[in-house]
């Protein structure tokens, strides 16, 4: 494996790539200034953003490098939603696909997105909030909603390190 590369739009993608970094010893590299340290075809681990369920950066990613695996970073928790970024982003069922809980801050968003953001969070929290037995994974994203969260942690790698040791 070459590097990690990534895409980021409020920091929570790039902090998780950090952290892999750290614990891998690769660079982490953000996408756009990956052809000056990369060649075309090196092979990478893929972090990046989800919006409307599709990983942000992974079709440019997977077009000029060998990505090895996809990190999803999203609202929704550490582990879950698996299928439904596959489907929507086209990742290839053989490609391990590991996504991550973000970090959740209205005022972080910019333009066009965090008026989308606002007005799910003004809808869909609407709705969570009037349930009446949330499941857990609803409570979370209702907090998130509501309060902001922090949820990036090393805990939520735990899988994509044991897949990366198991290359070795």
């Amino acid at each position: 494996m070459d590097a990690i590369l990534y895409t980021s739009n409020t920091g929570s993608t790039q902090r998780y790539a950090a952290l892999l970094s750290q614990t891998t010893g690769l660079s982490a590299l953000p996408l756009s200034q990956a052809d000056q340290s990369l060649s075309p075809g090196a092979e990478a681990l893929y972090l990046g953003w989800v919006r409307a369920g599709q990983v942000q950066g992974y079709p440019a990613a997977a077009k000029q490098y060998r990505v090895r695996a996809v990190c999803a970073v999203g609202m929704a928790r550490t582990g879950t939603q698996t299928d439904l970024v596959r489907q929507k982003s086209a990742i290839p069922d053989e490609l391990p696909l590991f996504t991550l809980q973000g970090n959740f801050d209205l005022k972080k968003l910019r333009g066009l997105y965090r008026l989308m953001m606002t007005v799910m969070v003004k809808t869909a929290g609407k709705k969570l909030a009037a349930k009446e037995d949330p499941t857990p994974d609803e409570a979370d994203m209702l907090d998130m909603m509501f309060h902001g969260a922090h949820r990036v942690r090393e805990e939520n790698l735990a899988a994509v390190l044991a897949w990366y040791q198991s290359l070795s």
